[in-house]
């Protein structure tokens, strides 16, 4: 669970103190290669970051085969062009996220399923070059393994993805009641992409017997989902989930009617991108009586950022009664992060930025970090994948000295 005891500066909106924008204390110094190294300070009186790295982390979803064609500009229909770059590597939500996860130090297992062709098995060993566990990856001895196409538009920075699924697809019965027991041993946390839902189900509800926390990443409305949100503890959705699964107006709404619906979310999180992300954390403090309509409060917040701060900040309230119109009212705390600022000649590609965000997500939870160090640490996990091509050759390592503050 996050240590939300830690003392970081907040405020309650509308009284006589000034909102902070926290971003620690920084200092900066050049690498050889030029790139700026954010140095954070964090005092060892009011902060505990210490994490065994031991921690076993469990991922059921989606891997596959990438292959990534950088373009100049995205073509239109019917014509011929040239790529300016190519590479082939692995991905998949949960194979991306728990390959961030086992580079800054923990240990992963994956639940998931290959076929036994060259590609799954560039997979697999792709998978276990970066210390991720495939004990209970299922291997079919016919079939094709999962593969993306991705075109890369170096122009507009966008990537387009067309996905093959794998077949066959991952069944329940392909994991055997001793395998997910076995799997979950000593696991602080399952996550899931939301793919092979009938699999991922069976271990959900043994992750909840066993009280296991569970982090769902809501990329989309996708069958079997609303199953799995009920039993997670955490959420992080990406842009455009929110809207889309409650039918609010907005995305700070949609929050609210996430934690409503949802009553077992500790927080829920949204990923904007370049415009970084929002996070309510659900309270069991009451709060204040005044109730504090949502939309007001975000764009209250957002005029707080210095927007000279080209790193990663974090902006909370304190706990209030955050009103979403026509929907309800929760007790929680709201946080705006900022996404680190990359000049266009280092922004490469956006592929799995977000799977990038989710891995630093989970050490983050198993380090006990604050919610405000979490976003700061997953944002400038995500900036370091975005300047490479590809969801994995830009993930960074914990001696990354990107991240050195934030391992200290």
């Amino acid at each position: 669970m996050l240590n939300l005891s830690t003392p970081f500066s907040s405020f309650t909106l509308f009284n006589t103190q000034p909102p902070q924008l926290v971003y620690f204390n920084h200092f900066y110094s050049r690498t050889s290669h030029g790139s700026t190294t954010l140095k954070v300070n964090v005092s060892s009186e009011s902060n505990d970051y210490s994490i065994s790295h031991d921690s076993i982390v469990v991922g059921c979803g989606g891997i596959s085969v990438d292959f990534l064609a950088a373009v100049s500009a995205y073509p239109n229909p019917d014509d011929k062009i040239r790529t300016t770059n190519l590479k082939i590597q692995g991905g998949g939500n949960v194979g991306n996220a728990l390959t961030c996860v086992a580079r800054l130090g923990l240990k992963p297992r994956i639940i998931s399923k290959v076929a036994n062709d060259s590609q799954g098995r560039d997979i697999l060993d792709e998978l276990q070059t970066d210390g991720v566990d495939t004990s209970f990856l299922v291997v079919s001895k016919e079939g094709t393994s999962p593969f993306t196409y991705i075109i890369v538009d170096n122009q507009m920075k966008t990537r387009t993805c067309i996905h093959t699924p794998g077949y066959p697809p991952m069944i329940p019965d392909d994991l055997s009641q001793s395998s997910l027991l076995s799997a979950l041993h000593g696991a602080r946390i399952v996550y899931f992409d939301g793919r092979l839902y009938e699999t991922a189900l069976v271990v959900a509800q043994e992750a909840v017997r066993k009280n296991i926390p569970i982090l769902i990443d809501a990329e989309k409305p996708r069958e079997g989902l609303d199953d799995l949100l009920k039993l997670a503890d955490y959420v992080v959705c990406s842009a455009k989930f929110p809207q889309a699964w409650t039918k609010a107006s907005t995305i700070p709404q949609a929050l609210v009617s996430m934690l409503l619906r949802l009553p077992n979310i500790k927080f829920v999180i949204v990923t904007l991108g370049k415009d970084g992300c929002i996070m309510i954390e659900r309270s069991v403090d009451a709060g204040p009586s005044t109730e504090i309509d949502i939309d007001s409060l975000v764009e209250s917040l957002k005029t707080t950022k210095k927007e000279t701060v080209t790193i990663p900040t974090c902006i909370s309230s304190s706990v209030e009664k955050l009103k979403a119109k026509g929907i309800g009212t929760v007790s929680g705390r709201l946080y705006i992060g900022t996404a680190e600022s990359i000049s266009p000649s280092e922004l490469i590609d956006t592929t799995g930025a977000g799977d990038a965000f989710i891995g630093a997500v989970l050490y983050a939870i198993c380090a006990k970090f604050s919610p405000e160090t979490m976003l700061c640490f997953s944002a400038t996990v995500a900036a370091a994948k975005c300047r490479e091509l590809g969801a994995r050759s830009g993930l960074p390592y914990r001696t990354d000295l990107h991240l050195a503050s934030f391992m200290q």
